[in-house]
């Protein structure tokens, strides 16, 4: 059996900002959910985030507090290209370029973060 991963919850302090800093850092599409929750969707992969006024259920026990977010996202062009994306959006990189491995092996990683201070990277396997 395969398994792929379909979504992931997202906490966030403000709906808004978050969605205008996924849209424009990630291309994210912005989808409206049921019970006050948004939802960013990566291609074929979906971030649900759960924030203010939000119902969402069940939950997990613990939930994670926005920030507790860590993830990396496939970036298709180079590290360089990466670095100059997130400047061009305001975004200053953490760290990077440094070699990583991620799931399809050997690659090369920026990190940044976004509004809440959740850790992102793009990992380049250029």
């Amino acid at each position: 059996m395969a398994l792929a991963i379909d979504h992931v919850v997202l906490r966030c302090s403000d709906f808004e900002q978050t969605c205008d800093f996924y849209r424009r850092v990630l291309g994210a599409e912005v989808l409206e959910l049921e019970y006050g929750r948004r939802a960013l969707r990566l291609g074929v992969q979906q971030l649900n985030l759960h924030g203010p006024g939000s119902t969402p259920h069940p939950v997990a026990a613990r939930p994670a507090e926005a920030g507790g977010f860590d993830a990396c996202f496939v970036w298709e062009g180079s590290p360089q290209e990466a670095i100059a994306h997130l400047l061009a959006c305001g975004v200053e990189p953490e760290l990077g370029p440094v070699p990583r491995t991620g799931a399809r092996g050997p690659g090369t990683s920026v990190y940044f973060r976004d509004p809440d201070g959740s850790l992102l990277e793009l990992i380049s396997y250029r």
